[in-house]
């Protein structure tokens, strides 16, 4: 109860700073470190976006946490949200969160969602769900997978959603303030989960043929990963995920390992006491990179293609609490540094590409989609 309290407290205090700072950016152009762009704004009137996905008739959608889907076409958010979406359990930090299009959408019209779907007596479940859209409704709308076991709590669902182009997919699952579940493999709390595309489970994931282990799951150790990648080009895994306070991590997750929530820890309490005196120990695995103080990681993106040539494999970190974008150079799966972008633009939730290649970010307070332009 006092952790809830204090969560709430900060949310309120983000809230009433971030509603002030409504930052303007016609005709600026900014000069970072490698590129310049300009910053076109699509929208303010999202209301706590969380995921957007671009279709190829050039429609955005963008998935709010209240249960909608906003359409944007033309630069316009349209009017009236997609119709046929599943009720949502929009509590706490709960509701419609991730949208994907499958890699083969054009061929098979699927699109993926997550969302905390409501079950009896107010417990809640990560699920993820398939469906097709046909005007402004979704259809064949079928649920692939819920996390278990349904409990009563709001907050920690993750729900990053990643394709390896291959067959499969990869969604995380908070631990849902549940830590020692972290460490556990007959649950689904603070894991990484893979599926193939259908929702059955791969007969090659690593807990498979283990005693009493939830198959699906793909690694554990995880607190809240809401940031999820799957790098075509060097076909790894990576996520970020939330420590308490201090302690967020950018990781490269591999089959089986165990990341370490709530043994090992850069962070502490929202009260300042201690969670652990650990921050490694044999057998879990390091971040490759972690913040301290929180940035508080959501949204992770590999910038491709040539339209910003000078962040070309550059991955692009969204940051809650302290308002920005990271920019984050690698080498050889080894952090070199990083960049602060879009200082204080608001809460970022998420950063995609669209199929040109132009760089889209979502923020809370303004409920903006902000388009990066990139300039010579």
């Amino acid at each position: 109860m006092k952790n809830s309290i204090i969560r709430s407290f900060v949310v309120l205090v983000f809230s009433t700073v971030i509603f002030s700072c409504k930052p303007e950016f016609k005709g600026v152009v900014i000069e970072s470190e490698k590129q310049r762009f300009g910053i076109d704004t699509i929208t303010t009137e999202l209301i706590n976006p969380w995921g957007m996905a671009f279709l190829p008739d050039g429609r955005i959608l963008v998935t709010e946490r209240s249960g909608s889907i906003r359409v944007i076409q033309n630069g316009e958010m349209q009017e009236s949200p997609l119709e046929g979406v599943p009720a949502v359990f929009a509590e706490g930090q709960g509701g419609l969160m991730e949208i994907k299009l499958h890699p083969d959408y054009e061929n098979n019209g699927w699109i993926y969602l997550t969302y905390s779907k409501p079950g009896p007596d107010t417990t809640s479940s990560t699920t993820l769900a398939r469906a097709k859209i046909e005007g402004n409704r979704l259809i064949e709308l079928t649920e692939l997978f819920n996390a278990k076991p349904w409990i009563v709590s709001d907050y920690h669902y993750g729900s990053r959603i990643a394709f390896d182009g291959a067959g499969h997919l990869f969604l995380t699952s908070g631990e849902r303030g549940q830590r020692d579940s972290a460490q556990t493999l007959s649950n689904h709390f603070g894991k990484v989960i893979r599926l193939n595309e259908d929702g059955t489970i791969p007969s090659d994931n690593p807990f498979v043929n283990t005693p009493g282990a939830l198959p699906e799951i793909w690694s554990y150790g995880h607190r809240n990963p809401q940031g999820l990648l799957f790098d075509t080009e060097t076909r790894q895994l990576w996520d970020t995920e939330h420590g308490p306070m201090g302690g967020d991590e950018l990781n490269l997750v591999e089959p089986g390992k165990n990341y370490g929530w709530p043994v090992i820890t850069y962070g502490i309490n929202y009260d300042s006491t201690i969670i652990s005196t650990l921050t490694e120990k044999e057998g879990m695995e390091q971040p490759v990179r972690y913040w301290k103080p929180s940035i508080a990681t959501c949204g992770l993106m590999k910038v491709e293609g040539d339209r910003y040539p000078n962040w070309k494999s550059n991955y692009l970190v969204g940051a809650l609490a302290q308002m920005h974008v990271a920019r984050v150079e690698l080498s050889d799966g080894k952090y070199v540094r990083e960049e602060r972008l879009l200082e204080k633009v608001g809460r970022v939730r998420y950063v995609a590409q669209d199929p040109d290649g132009i760089i889209y970010v979502a923020t809370e307070g303004p409920g903006s989609l902000l388009k990066l332009v990139p300039l010579n």
